[in-house]
Protein backbone atom coordinates (compact mmCIF):
# COMPACT_ATOMS: atom_id res chain seq x y z
CA UNK A 1 0.00 0.00 0.00
CA UNK A 2 1.35 3.74 -1.19
CA UNK A 3 1.20 5.56 2.16
CA UNK A 4 1.82 8.80 0.53
CA UNK A 5 -1.01 11.20 0.07
CA UNK A 6 -3.24 9.23 2.43
CA UNK A 7 -5.09 9.52 5.45
CA UNK A 8 -3.91 8.12 8.50
CA UNK A 9 -6.26 8.54 11.65
CA UNK A 10 -4.28 7.71 15.29
CA UNK A 11 -6.34 8.05 18.52
CA UNK A 12 -3.88 8.66 21.62
CA UNK A 13 -1.69 10.23 18.96
CA UNK A 14 -0.37 13.70 21.31
CA UNK A 15 2.27 11.25 23.06
CA UNK A 16 3.71 8.16 23.45
CA UNK A 17 3.42 5.37 20.25
CA UNK A 18 1.19 7.47 19.10
CA UNK A 19 2.86 10.56 18.42
CA UNK A 20 6.00 8.41 16.93
CA UNK A 21 3.61 6.65 14.48
CA UNK A 22 2.07 10.34 13.32
CA UNK A 23 5.87 11.42 13.17
CA UNK A 24 6.48 8.47 11.01
CA UNK A 25 3.20 8.54 8.90
CA UNK A 26 4.02 12.00 8.23
CA UNK A 27 7.59 11.46 7.11
CA UNK A 28 5.84 9.37 4.80
CA UNK A 29 4.21 11.89 3.31
CA UNK A 30 0.91 10.85 4.77
CA UNK A 31 -2.17 13.65 6.21
CA UNK A 32 -2.99 13.34 9.38
CA UNK A 33 -5.80 13.34 12.42
CA UNK A 34 -4.64 13.44 15.74
CA UNK A 35 -7.13 12.20 18.48
CA UNK A 36 -6.63 12.43 22.30
CA UNK A 37 -8.24 13.02 25.43
CA UNK A 38 -5.68 15.89 26.66
CA UNK A 39 -6.15 19.20 24.73
CA UNK A 40 -2.99 20.84 25.29
CA UNK A 41 -0.80 18.27 24.27
CA UNK A 42 -2.80 17.65 20.90
CA UNK A 43 -2.71 20.92 20.02
CA UNK A 44 1.08 20.89 20.84
CA UNK A 45 1.85 17.63 19.08
CA UNK A 46 -0.01 19.10 15.97
CA UNK A 47 1.80 22.44 15.56
CA UNK A 48 4.67 20.71 15.69
CA UNK A 49 3.77 18.56 12.57
CA UNK A 50 2.25 21.39 11.14
CA UNK A 51 6.05 23.41 11.32
CA UNK A 52 7.55 20.11 10.19
CA UNK A 53 5.78 20.80 6.66
CA UNK A 54 2.72 17.91 7.12
CA UNK A 55 -1.06 18.65 6.97
CA UNK A 56 -2.37 17.48 10.21
CA UNK A 57 -5.87 17.85 12.64
CA UNK A 58 -6.29 17.09 16.50
CA UNK A 59 -9.55 16.34 17.60
CA UNK A 60 -9.84 16.10 21.01
CA UNK A 61 -11.62 12.66 21.44
CA UNK A 62 -12.25 10.35 24.49
CA UNK A 63 -12.34 7.04 23.24
CA UNK A 64 -14.41 5.27 25.89
CA UNK A 65 -17.52 7.30 24.54
CA UNK A 66 -18.65 5.93 20.58
CA UNK A 67 -20.45 9.22 20.17
CA UNK A 68 -17.00 10.68 20.13
CA UNK A 69 -15.24 8.22 18.19
CA UNK A 70 -18.19 8.90 15.64
CA UNK A 71 -17.26 12.56 15.99
CA UNK A 72 -13.69 11.72 14.93
CA UNK A 73 -14.79 9.99 12.16
CA UNK A 74 -17.11 12.67 10.65
CA UNK A 75 -14.25 15.16 11.37
CA UNK A 76 -12.03 13.08 9.15
CA UNK A 77 -13.87 12.52 6.21
CA UNK A 78 -14.85 16.19 6.47
CA UNK A 79 -11.82 17.15 6.24
CA UNK A 80 -10.04 14.58 4.05
CA UNK A 81 -12.76 13.00 2.21
CA UNK A 82 -10.93 9.38 3.52
CA UNK A 83 -9.56 7.65 5.91
CA UNK A 84 -6.63 4.54 4.77
CA UNK A 85 -4.99 3.61 7.91
CA UNK A 86 -6.91 3.72 11.38
CA UNK A 87 -4.34 3.38 14.04
CA UNK A 88 -6.62 2.42 17.77
CA UNK A 89 -3.70 3.28 19.74
CA UNK A 90 -5.06 5.04 23.20
CA UNK A 91 -4.75 2.93 26.04
CA UNK A 92 -4.07 3.24 30.08
CA UNK A 93 -2.52 0.96 32.77
CA UNK A 94 -3.54 1.31 36.56
CA UNK A 95 -0.79 0.72 39.33
CA UNK A 96 -2.14 -2.84 39.97
CA UNK A 97 1.58 -4.37 40.46
CA UNK A 98 1.02 -4.03 44.10
CA UNK A 99 -2.29 -6.24 44.34
CA UNK A 100 -3.56 -9.41 43.54
CA UNK A 101 -6.07 -10.02 41.02
CA UNK A 102 -8.64 -10.78 43.86
CA UNK A 103 -8.12 -7.22 45.69
CA UNK A 104 -8.27 -5.42 42.55
CA UNK A 105 -10.91 -2.68 42.35
CA UNK A 106 -13.63 -3.17 40.22
CA UNK A 107 -13.22 0.85 39.01
CA UNK A 108 -9.80 -0.27 37.47
CA UNK A 109 -11.15 -3.09 35.92
CA UNK A 110 -14.00 -0.37 34.43
CA UNK A 111 -11.77 2.29 33.61
CA UNK A 112 -9.16 0.29 31.64
CA UNK A 113 -11.65 -2.53 29.47
CA UNK A 114 -13.56 1.47 28.76
CA UNK A 115 -9.87 2.27 27.11
CA UNK A 116 -8.00 -0.15 26.23
CA UNK A 117 -11.12 -2.41 24.72
CA UNK A 118 -14.15 -0.70 24.15
CA UNK A 119 -11.91 2.27 22.70
CA UNK A 120 -10.49 -0.36 20.04
CA UNK A 121 -14.12 -1.30 19.12
CA UNK A 122 -15.35 1.95 19.03
CA UNK A 123 -12.68 2.80 16.61
CA UNK A 124 -13.92 -0.25 14.61
CA UNK A 125 -17.77 0.80 14.75
CA UNK A 126 -17.22 4.14 13.54
CA UNK A 127 -14.53 3.79 11.37
CA UNK A 128 -14.58 0.31 9.31
CA UNK A 129 -17.86 0.56 7.51
CA UNK A 130 -16.66 4.23 5.88
CA UNK A 131 -13.50 2.45 4.86
CA UNK A 132 -15.45 -0.99 3.20
CA UNK A 133 -18.31 1.68 1.66
CA UNK A 134 -15.08 3.60 0.04
CA UNK A 135 -13.66 0.35 -1.38
CA UNK A 136 -9.72 1.50 -1.12
CA UNK A 137 -7.17 -0.21 0.29
CA UNK A 138 -7.05 0.40 4.14
CA UNK A 139 -5.70 -0.85 7.13
CA UNK A 140 -6.97 -1.24 10.83
CA UNK A 141 -4.29 -1.36 13.07
CA UNK A 142 -4.84 -1.71 16.86
CA UNK A 143 -2.57 -1.67 19.49
CA UNK A 144 -2.14 -4.73 21.70
CA UNK A 145 0.83 -5.61 23.86
CA UNK A 146 3.37 -8.49 24.25
CA UNK A 147 1.91 -8.64 28.53
CA UNK A 148 -1.40 -10.20 27.55
CA UNK A 149 -1.53 -9.64 23.62
CA UNK A 150 1.02 -12.79 23.56
CA UNK A 151 1.51 -14.04 27.41
CA UNK A 152 0.30 -12.82 30.78
CA UNK A 153 2.51 -11.20 33.35
CA UNK A 154 1.46 -12.67 36.94
CA UNK A 155 2.43 -9.17 38.38
CA UNK A 156 -0.39 -7.58 36.44
CA UNK A 157 -4.25 -8.65 35.77
CA UNK A 158 -6.37 -6.06 34.32
CA UNK A 159 -4.02 -4.41 31.63
CA UNK A 160 -2.83 -7.76 29.92
CA UNK A 161 -6.63 -9.25 30.04
CA UNK A 162 -7.80 -6.19 27.82
CA UNK A 163 -4.78 -6.37 25.41
CA UNK A 164 -5.83 -10.30 25.71
CA UNK A 165 -9.15 -9.06 24.48
CA UNK A 166 -7.67 -6.61 22.15
CA UNK A 167 -5.40 -9.42 19.98
CA UNK A 168 -8.50 -11.72 19.61
CA UNK A 169 -10.84 -8.94 18.70
CA UNK A 170 -8.55 -8.18 15.81
CA UNK A 171 -8.29 -11.96 14.62
CA UNK A 172 -11.85 -11.98 14.59
CA UNK A 173 -11.89 -8.71 12.36
CA UNK A 174 -8.83 -10.55 9.74
CA UNK A 175 -11.10 -13.09 9.48
CA UNK A 176 -14.17 -11.62 8.37
CA UNK A 177 -13.27 -8.93 6.25
CA UNK A 178 -11.13 -11.23 4.58
CA UNK A 179 -14.68 -13.17 4.25
CA UNK A 180 -16.18 -10.33 2.83
CA UNK A 181 -13.80 -10.09 0.19
CA UNK A 182 -12.52 -6.22 1.39
CA UNK A 183 -9.06 -4.91 0.40
CA UNK A 184 -9.50 -3.28 4.06
CA UNK A 185 -6.83 -5.45 6.18
CA UNK A 186 -6.52 -5.58 9.65
CA UNK A 187 -3.21 -5.76 11.47
CA UNK A 188 -2.21 -6.08 15.59
CA UNK A 189 0.43 -3.60 16.98
CA UNK A 190 2.80 -5.17 20.00
CA UNK A 191 5.15 -2.71 20.64
CA UNK A 192 8.80 -3.37 21.90
CA UNK A 193 10.95 -5.45 22.21
CA UNK A 194 11.11 -3.95 25.48
CA UNK A 195 8.80 -1.96 27.84
CA UNK A 196 8.07 1.11 25.88
CA UNK A 197 8.89 4.59 27.75
CA UNK A 198 5.55 6.53 27.06
CA UNK A 199 3.19 8.44 29.01
CA UNK A 200 1.45 5.16 30.36
CA UNK A 201 2.81 4.96 33.57
CA UNK A 202 1.15 8.32 34.40
CA UNK A 203 -1.85 7.49 32.85
CA UNK A 204 -4.07 8.01 35.86
CA UNK A 205 -4.05 11.41 35.18
CA UNK A 206 -6.93 11.39 32.97
CA UNK A 207 -9.02 8.86 35.16
CA UNK A 208 -12.39 9.91 35.16
CA UNK A 209 -13.91 11.66 38.15
CA UNK A 210 -16.97 8.65 38.07
CA UNK A 211 -14.35 6.41 38.51
CA UNK A 212 -12.02 7.14 40.93
CA UNK A 213 -8.57 5.25 42.72
CA UNK A 214 -9.28 3.20 45.65
CA UNK A 215 -9.04 4.79 49.30
CA UNK A 216 -5.52 4.62 50.17
CA UNK A 217 -4.04 3.66 46.45
CA UNK A 218 -0.60 4.34 46.27
CA UNK A 219 0.94 6.87 43.89
CA UNK A 220 1.22 5.04 40.22
CA UNK A 221 5.09 3.72 39.77
CA UNK A 222 7.24 5.52 37.45
CA UNK A 223 9.44 3.66 35.09
CA UNK A 224 12.22 4.05 37.27
CA UNK A 225 10.28 2.25 39.96
CA UNK A 226 9.51 -0.43 37.55
CA UNK A 227 13.34 -0.89 36.60
CA UNK A 228 13.94 -1.38 40.11
CA UNK A 229 11.14 -3.74 40.22
CA UNK A 230 12.70 -5.96 38.25
CA UNK A 231 16.06 -5.53 39.34
CA UNK A 232 14.75 -6.97 42.64
CA UNK A 233 13.81 -10.03 40.57
CA UNK A 234 17.17 -10.29 38.57
CA UNK A 235 16.71 -8.56 35.61
CA UNK A 236 18.16 -5.55 33.94
CA UNK A 237 15.14 -4.13 32.46
CA UNK A 238 15.54 -2.76 28.88
CA UNK A 239 14.20 0.29 27.39
CA UNK A 240 12.20 0.79 23.90
CA UNK A 241 11.76 4.13 22.45
CA UNK A 242 8.61 5.45 20.81
CA UNK A 243 10.11 6.12 17.40
CA UNK A 244 12.16 2.49 17.39
CA UNK A 245 8.31 1.07 17.72
CA UNK A 246 6.88 3.66 14.64
CA UNK A 247 10.32 2.67 12.46
CA UNK A 248 9.34 -0.97 12.63
CA UNK A 249 5.25 -0.76 12.64
CA UNK A 250 4.85 1.69 9.52
CA UNK A 251 6.91 -0.55 7.26
CA UNK A 252 4.60 -3.09 8.58
CA UNK A 253 1.33 -1.31 8.03
CA UNK A 254 2.29 -0.69 4.49
CA UNK A 255 2.76 -4.48 3.48
CA UNK A 256 -0.03 -5.28 5.03
CA UNK A 257 1.63 -7.45 7.61
CA UNK A 258 -0.96 -8.68 10.28
CA UNK A 259 1.35 -9.52 12.99
CA UNK A 260 3.36 -6.31 14.33
CA UNK A 261 5.67 -7.22 16.15
CA UNK A 262 9.86 -6.50 16.64
CA UNK A 263 12.46 -9.63 16.50
CA UNK A 264 12.80 -10.97 19.30
CA UNK A 265 14.27 -14.30 20.58
CA UNK A 266 13.13 -14.25 24.42
CA UNK A 267 9.42 -13.13 23.07
CA UNK A 268 9.53 -15.85 20.50
CA UNK A 269 10.50 -18.30 23.40
CA UNK A 270 7.70 -17.14 26.03
CA UNK A 271 5.13 -17.72 22.73
CA UNK A 272 6.62 -20.84 22.09
CA UNK A 273 6.41 -22.04 25.56
CA UNK A 274 2.90 -20.83 26.60
CA UNK A 275 1.63 -23.12 22.95
CA UNK A 276 3.65 -26.05 23.98
CA UNK A 277 1.64 -25.81 27.73
CA UNK A 278 -1.58 -25.23 25.09
CA UNK A 279 -0.65 -28.66 23.12
CA UNK A 280 0.41 -30.98 25.87
CA UNK A 281 -2.74 -29.98 28.43
CA UNK A 282 0.22 -28.43 30.99
CA UNK A 283 0.24 -25.55 33.84
CA UNK A 284 1.18 -22.29 31.95
CA UNK A 285 5.08 -21.69 32.61
CA UNK A 286 6.10 -18.62 33.80
CA UNK A 287 7.02 -15.94 31.41
CA UNK A 288 10.34 -15.33 33.21
CA UNK A 289 12.38 -17.33 35.94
Amino acid sequence: MELRGKVAVVTGGASGVGRALADRFAREGMKLVLADVEKPALDNAVSQLEEAGAEAIGVVTDVTQREAVEALAEQTYGRFGAAHVVCNNAGVGTDETRLKIWESPDNDWRWVFAVNVWGVLHGIQAFVPRMLEAGEEGRIINTSSGNGGLYPLPTTAIYPTTKAAVTTMTEVLHHQLAMAGSVLKAGILFPGPNIVNTGIFDAARNRPEDLPLHEGAPPPPTLEDIKQMAKGMGHELQVTEPHEVADYAVPAIARGDFWILPESEDADTKVRARADSILKRTPPPLPFP
